[in-house]
């Protein structure tokens, strides 16, 4: 695949990367899946023992690496593999990650941790590895919330759902990819919590979220993050610009009393802002009330390399 020419110059500074101070507050919180570098070129992240290099173009690759290396050596920082990941501008030509360097005899699955959590990833299983770090605060927020039950849409290798299991929760998973369900399953053992006490809908959302209502469940917390473009059952788009709003007016027949409710996209043509707009449409057809809330800005990811997210406090 033909690589785009980037400029000659990144200009990548020392002072955009990780600082030392912050590596170790990371380690101290028993989190070692996190960003070491963004640039509007690329970024990287540490996962663990290996590194996955993100590039839009190989002059991007080749002064990311540099400075990968500078800073490996600056922070005594020794990865066991480095992964690359081109990032096409079209997603139907998204691949799997490649090992740039390291041992190629070993398995590309791994285990991470986040704030003492375990999360297993593989690097050969998709464009995705299995943990997007950008919902870290997040996750944090439903971990302080403790809900009682929690509804995870759209739920990949259900992070949020193990978030919640371990604070007691009783969760429900659906994502269409039973694949990624599996994975999720690993995930509560990886983290000593019997997967048979939760629930694991391989099925389309905007069909699971109706019969969930018809039976009256109710939930303190759901989780509403959608890809951009997606198809479900019988062939269905799921286009977030156009239906986000309809999925939340589905996920509000399922909150209960004071829920809150999670909005994220990584659509770029969405901004918080949007999302503001679009959950001030959702209520006021409903006739609910809601506060909204935004996690601060994490430590390692600008806000605009980030999913934008927004959290609905709801009122009733």
């Amino acid at each position: 695949m033909s690589r785009p020419i980037a400029r000659p110059h990144l200009r990548i500074s020392s002072e955009a990367w990780l600082s030392g101070a912050q590596l170790a507050a990371f380690n101290a919180a028993g989190t070692n899946a996190h960003r070491l570098f963004t640039s509007p070129d690329g970024w990287v992240e540490r996962f663990g023992q290996d590194v996955l290099i993100s590039y839009k173009s190989d002059a991007a690759l080749e002064e990311l690496r540099g400075g990968l290396t500078t800073w490996c050596n600056d922070n005594k920082y020794a990865p066991q593999r480095v992964f690359g990941k081109f990032l096409p501008r079209q997603n139907a030509e998204r691949i799997s990650p490649v090992l740039l360097a390291g041992d190629a005899t070993l398995p590309l699955t791994a285990v991470v941790e986040e704030n003492g959590m375990r999360f297993g990833l593989d690097f050969g299983a998709g464009y995705s590895a299995g943990l997007f770090i950008d919902q870290r605060a997040n996750r944090a927020l439903v971990r302080r919330e403790k809900p009682k039950r929690l509804l995870n849409t759209f739920a990949y290798t259900c992070s949020f759902s193990v978030t919640a299991a371990l604070v007691g929760a009783e969760t429900v998973s659906v994502d269409l990819s039973k694949k990624s369900l599996d994975r999720g399953r690993e995930n509560f053992t990886l983290n000593g919590l019997d997967d048979s006490q939760h629930r694991f809908f391989a099925d389309d959302v905007l069909d699971v979220l109706p019969r969930l209502a018809r039976k009256n469940e109710k939930f303190d917390i759901i989780i509403l993050d959608p890809p951009t473009f997606s198809r479900g059952n019988k062939g269905r788009r799921f286009q977030v610009e156009q239906d986000l709003e309809a999925l939340l007016l589905a996920a509000f027949e399922l909150t209960a009393p004071r829920a809150r409710v999670l909005l994220s996209t990584n659509c770029t043509r969405l901004n918080r802002r949007a999302l503001e707009n679009i959950a001030h449409f959702a209520l006021k057809a409903t006739r609910r009330a809601a506060e909204f809330h935004a996690e601060p800005p994490l430590p390692d990811i600008p806000p605009d390399a980030a999913a934008q997210t927004l959290w609905l406090g709801m009122k009733s």
